[in-house]
């Protein structure tokens, strides 16, 4: 998968794999709950995600309106930015979301606005590189 602002989540458990591109949009649709649920319709019982850079909650600023939805839905994910406006941490209410699954987490996380070696949207603008996140089965 390729991101540059949104959380990339790469799960593995019991030889299934995911992966999912959860932005604000796709937290709030419940993209890394739906992933779960189809791995363990697979088989996975014991489950693993790591997640990978994002636009943090500190920078993630959004209208206020925006993020009162949002929150609705998964209040876990709301923020403030360090500048004092609305904002939506997508890591913190997609780690909810894990948790209320009984999901294992491996945190990775690293602000990519903030972050000068990371690739950022908000940051750079259209011309902005992606990064990447892959994971694959070992061949048993």
């Amino acid at each position: 998968m390729r991101a540059a602002d949104c959380l990339p989540v790469l799960l593995v458990g019991d030889g299934v794999i995911g992966a999912a591109h959860s932005g604000r949009k796709g937290m709030y649709v419940g993209i890394v709950p739906a992933t779960v649920d189809a791995m363990r319709k697979l088989g996975a019982s014991r489950i693993t995600a790591v997640l990978g850079p994002y636009a943090c909650g500190k920078c993630y600023e959004v209208p206020a309106e925006m993020r009162a939805e949002v929150t609705a839905q998964v209040p876990a994910s709301y923020s403030e930015t360090s500048w004092g406006t609305p904002a939506i941490d997508v890591a913190a209410g997609v780690r909810a979301q894990l948790a209320d699954l009984d999901v294992e987490v491996i945190d990775a996380t690293a602000c990519t606005i903030e972050s000068g070696s990371l690739y950022s949207y908000r940051r750079e603008g259209p011309e902005s590189g992606r990064m990447a996140g892959l994971i694959k089965l070992a061949a048993r």
